[in-house]
């Protein structure tokens, strides 16, 4: 997945706003910039190849972590992980391919989105996700 495709996916999602950000990455949180909960980090891998891949974060379901954590091309998401966070960081497409990437970044919205007060929610029509 390209950045541009990436970045397209998470636009499509609702209430979902967009800032650059932590050196350069590409953060998408549901419900608004100031408020709203983080649901996807898009940047590179702290790789030294030339061309590095596209290393996408997301938010995901206890049982998805623990089938992701050690699949190929994906590892528990530096510094949240850490934290006791179900965030899983897909830098290859060997175990995830786009398809399912995006799958998982609308689950990442929707469990985001569950972060919410339900106040807002219910503002945003979020609740029904």
């Amino acid at each position: 997945m390209t950045l541009d495709e990436y970045n397209d996916v998470c636009a499509s999602l609702p209430h979902a706003a967009h800032v650059v950000q932590w050196g350069g990455a590409h953060v998408w949180k549901v419900g608004g910039l100031e408020t709203g909960k983080v649901f996807a980090i898009g940047g590179w891998p702290d790789s030294g190849s030339e061309e590095p891949a596209l290393a996408v974060t997301f938010k995901c379901s206890d049982i998805v972590y623990e089938v992701l954590r050690d699949a190929e091309g994906c590892r528990p998401a530096p510094y949240l992980a850490s934290r006791g966070m179900t965030w899983i960081q897909r830098t290859s497409d060997a175990a995830v391919s786009d398809a399912d990437l995006t799958e998982h970044l609308r689950a990442s919205h929707a469990l985001a989105a569950q972060g919410l007060t339900k106040k807002r929610q219910r503002e945003l029509g979020l609740d029904a996700l």
